[in-house]
């Protein structure tokens, strides 16, 4: 009977434990330390920020302090940082490497990134039909997969000019 009382108080200190350490929502004060780079300059350093929404490989993610550590490869697609004073800078990246560190860091690393509102809604309905005439004519299949690939940015663009 000794054996069970212990098994038993193992059990409930060991569950104490586990709820004092347990994950909680952000709070709205935390900050995350934003770092966000291409190969040519940074745009953020350490930054304190409250929220960043990337695009990520496996789908759209919000980022706020104390997230769980993770390694998101991106996709075409928006980052956008929201500050302190909830206004948001949003830009339109490439593709590259979200790090969310332990101890509120994250670090954005992108081959291009431009602000979303240096696009122009025409310009890009015009590329995104003139790769789809590319795609569906008679070129060669090394023309066609490049304009696969500039149809998909495009693509991409449009759906964050939307946004």
């Amino acid at each position: 009977m000794s054996s069970l009382r212990l098994l038993s108080s193992a059990a409930r200190r060991a569950s104490l434990a586990a709820s004092s350490g347990r994950r909680g929502y952000a709070e709205v004060a935390d900050k995350i330390k934003l770092s966000l780079a291409l190969p040519h300059e940074s745009l953020f350093s350490s930054a304190d920020v409250v929220q960043v929404n990337i695009a990520a490989a496996t789908g759209d993610m919000g980022i706020l302090a104390n997230h769980v550590p993770t390694i998101e490869p991106l996709r075409p697609g928006l980052v956008e940082v929201i500050d302190s004073g909830n206004s948001s800078k949003k830009w339109f990246v490439s593709g590259g490497f979200a790090t969310v560190h332990p101890s509120n860091k994250l670090t954005i690393n992108v081959v291009e990134a431009a602000p979303i509102e240096d696009f122009s809604a025409e310009a890009v309905r015009a590329n995104l039909q003139e790769a789809q005439r590319v795609i569906a004519g008679n070129g060669s299949e090394e023309d066609k997969a490049e304009a696969r690939i500039e149809a998909e940015v495009y693509e991409a663009i449009q759906s964050a000019l939307s946004k």
